[in-house]
């Protein structure tokens, strides 16, 4: 008789196990440091374009400008959707999370599309940019229908960032709002083998369709433990309501071991790179725009949890500041974190496909062996 092999011991949340080799970015949590395709966020955060970025992940380097130009046009030229989109975003209920909206929009996108199962490397391309296109626009149109208000339909001649501002406002965005989104998309495009990433990857690794990679891995976004967490950071803020209210908010949450939103990072042991240009965005926003308390009771919460926990700020903490104070409503913040963070999905999608192998983990059985089956009259 044959004895089973030990089992290695499992790897809870697969924390520390490497699970691909990428071109695309890399986490250096011990230092805090983001780098997508070679280039420190910090060089890159203001200093070029979203649609900049995507060419970076797709094509491994930055565009020249004739490069940009004929990637722009083919983002406005995808951004249109098919009646039948149109038609399921407004027979959903008004009351739909826009996660759920965008999910099923999504996945709806590929029963549309007559290339969906074309698997030639020109097609996978296009169907990303597509997607690249056509969420945010999915977004814009599922928050005007549930508002009752008209949908705004996508204007040409504008990038990413200032086209989603204008379509779920109907006013165009100022320079600075625009930029300041535009840096937000920049700092979300792409983050290692996070979750979702790796949900898309896991998809595609079974030979399936890009739609349904995506759809996965907006899915997985959904999650408070993921793109759901910067919607907690603002309900956490407007429930203490005042700064002065900070403190004993912060030692009760704590005493009662609760977990403070947008504090912490699964990778990241020092201050994640991220934020500190959000905090930076935060500040100017909450002194031209909004309220500057938001931004007086993040920085407390900051201090005290580094103070406390060690805990840094993590990119969720500023960016829901960001986002409020460009009166996006609570709910969409994670759907923009999933706008933004398609363009690194595409491009995980694509790497993947490049050199595949199913992913196929192990688990190890920890239930009974040997048992019979009893009469079901003795049971």
């Amino acid at each position: 008789m044959t004895t089973p092999a030990t089992p290695a011991t499992p790897t809870k949340g697969l924390e520390g196990v490497v699970a691909a080799s990428t071109r695309l970015s890399d986490v250096r949590g011990d230092i805090g440091q983001l780098i997508y395709c070679g280039y420190n966020i910090d060089e890159l955060a203001g200093k070029v374009s979203y649609e900049e970025v995507v060419h970076l992940l797709h094509h491994n380097h930055l565009p020249n400008r004739k490069e940009l130009d004929e990637l722009k046009a083919t983002l406005a030229g995808f951004r249109d959707l098919p009646k039948g989109i149109i038609d399921i975003i407004e027979t959903l209920p008004k009351t739909t999370p826009p996660m759920h909206a965008i999910r099923t929009a999504v996945s709806a996108l590929g029963c549309f599309d007559t290339t969906a199962e074309d698997d030639s490397q020109h097609s996978q391309r296009r169907k990303a940019l597509r997607l690249i296109a056509q969420i945010p626009v999915v977004t814009a149109y599922f928050h005007r229908y549930r508002q009752g208000l008209p949908l705004v339909h996508p204007d040409p001649k504008l990038g990413e960032a200032a086209n989603f501002l204008w379509m779920i406002n109907a006013t165009k965005p100022t320079a600075d709002m625009e930029a300041t989104m535009d840096v937000c998309y920049v700092l979300h495009a792409d983050h290692g083998m996070n979750a979702s990433t790796f949900s898309a990857r896991v998809t595609i690794a079974t030979l399936s369709d890009m739609y349904s990679a995506i759809t996965t891995a907006i899915g997985t976004l959904k999650g408070p433990l993921h793109g759901g967490a910067n919607e907690g950071v603002i309900k956490m803020l407007q429930e203490i309501g005042s700064l002065d209210k900070v403190d004993a908010f912060i030692d009760d949450a704590l005493a009662q071991k609760k977990k403070i939103m947008g504090i912490g990072h699964r990778v990241y042991k020092v201050l994640d790179p991220r934020a500190p240009h959000l905090k930076r965005m935060a500040q100017i926003l909450s002194s031209q725009l909004g309220d500057p308390k938001w931004i007086q009771m993040s920085e407390r919460i900051a201090d005290l949890m580094l103070t406390k926990k060690g805990l840094h700020a993590n990119v969720d903490f500023y960016s829901a500041t960001v986002y409020f104070s460009l009166g996006i409503p609570t709910d969409l913040f994670t759907p923009i974190f999933a706008i933004a963070r398609t363009s690194g999905w595409t491009a995980n999608v694509l790497e993947q496909l490049a050199d595949n192998r199913l992913i196929r983990p192990q688990s190890i059985y920890t239930g009974p062996v040997g048992l019979k089956v009893v009469p079901i009259e003795q049971r």
